[in-house]
């Protein structure tokens, strides 16, 4: 047995939970007899413990944020520990020794650094007498990009993998008096096989900067309705009126220092807002430097020699992921030149499909990112609190639909049939 520690959405004192690994067993019989006899299924308490290279065998395309040194980076630097309130507990399941699926998985303490938001449920349970937390969470810890969820080996069932395992994370919540399994940001396929068993599907919204086959910042400019490109132009200027340069660092030409500086500029922003929470160390930094460079893309401005502002963003041949910003000089639209328009600038250089800028901000629709749907899937424990979030989920699907389609109504951009 392993303990962790739990705490109740409004108590200030920490309890204990126990997550007794043996109920894995018999999850096995959830799927046919024939399937149940070839696959072992287990939990394993950190990234290391799984091998390196079989798990990376399984990504295939998956976002880089699915990788080994990913997932260890966060756990060895402690960004993800019990204090942290991420107990990674990932799952691998092994055929004939051979590890045929895997899915990142953490007992959470709270809600926060999840990107679905789902305070207003744990608020509901407590009223109704239900210990929300801990909870299971499928997912990149601090990471609200979609992808895979569920990584599976090439030739198997994927479908029925996903299904299997959802089930058997079910059983195991219920069983050890879990309340819910969360699996945020989620494939379209891995939403179907889960709705299948009994999970329910919610939407979000995000916003995404596609490519439309351009060759330049200027097809880009060019691809705005008239007003709105005029005021890019005008916030591009202001860069170069306040001699502030904007360039992309990233791969073998990253240095030690400019991770550094990088942090030290997302820690600053961070400890600025009331509202803000560190979930990276600069250790974690450090450590990506090391192991993780071929990925990394960071977007920084100078200014006399010094470097104030700049932008933290993963990519990999099809997408640049935003994800950190911090500036040590407040400059007007310094944000948006740092953030937006110099990584769609780097991003149509390397012929990148899309920027994907991470959760909220409707601005970024101004600066041509328009709003794309994104998928959590959840399965609640208990019967009746599940039929009241299924009610809420079916109200708010329709709500996040109808603001989508509204949204698309005034997008920035011209719509195909307008462009030359």
């Amino acid at each position: 047995m392993s303990r962790v520690a739990a705490g109740h959405a409004r108590d200030s004192h920490w309890n204990s939970v126990t997550f007794r690994e043996s109920l894995l067993a018999p999850a096995l019989v959830l799927l046919s007899p024939a399937m149940a006899d070839e696959l072992t299924l287990r939990v394993v308490r950190k990234i290391a413990e799984a091998n390196r290279e079989h798990w990376d065998a399984l990504i295939g395309k998956a976002t880089p944020f699915l990788r080994w040194d990913w997932l260890d980076s966060l756990e060895q630097s402690g960004c993800v520990n019990e204090e942290t309130g991420w107990v990674p507990h990932h799952l691998v399941a092994e055929k004939g020794g051979k590890l045929v699926a895997a899915c990142p998985m953490y007992l959470k303490l709270h809600s926060m650094g999840e990107f679905v938001f789902d305070y207003e449920w744990a608020e509901a349970a407590h009223r109704a007498g239900i210990q929300y937390y801990p909870k299971m969470l499928v997912g990149v810890p601090f990471t609200p990009v979609t992808g895979h969820r569920f990584l599976t080996a090439p030739g198997e069932d994927r479908g029925d993998l996903i299904r299997f395992m959802g089930q058997a994370l079910a059983k195991i919540a219920a069983d050890n008096k879990i309340s819910s399994v969360h699996v945020n940001f989620c494939l379209a396929d891995e939403r179907e096989a889960l709705t299948a068993v009994g999970f329910l599907p919610r939407n979000g919204i995000q916003y995404h900067w596609q490519n439309r086959r351009f060759t330049s910042f200027d097809d880009y400019l060019a691809s705005f309705r008239s007003d709105r490109r005029n005021k890019v132009k005008r916030e591009r200027r202001e860069m170069i009126q306040r001699g502030i340069t904007i360039r992309a660092y990233e791969g073998a030409e990253l240095t030690r220092n400019h991770l550094r500086t990088m942090f030290r500029l997302y820690k600053g922003h961070v400890d600025r807002h009331y509202y803000g929470r560190q979930y990276l160390t600069q250790e974690f930094f450090d450590d990506l430097h090391k192991r993780f460079a071929a990925n990394l893309c960071l977007m920084l401005a100078e200014r006399d020699g010094r470097f104030i502002a700049g932008t933290f963003n993963v990519r990999d041949d099809t997408a640049m992921y935003g994800r950190y910003w911090g500036c040590s000089e407040e400059h007007p639209f310094l944000h948006f030149n740092v953030c937006y328009y110099s990584a769609i600038e780097h991003s149509i250089k390397l012929g990148l499909a899309r920027f994907e800028a991470g959760a909220g901000g409707s601005f970024k629709q101004l600066r041509g990112l328009d709003p794309e749907h994104t998928t959590s899937v959840h399965y609640i424990v208990d019967g009746k609190f599940r039929r009241a979030v299924g009610r809420f989920l079916d109200q708010e699907r329709e709500m996040i639909r109808r603001k989508r389609e509204l949204q698309l109504e005034h997008s920035q951009l011209k719509r195909e049939q307008e462009e030359p």
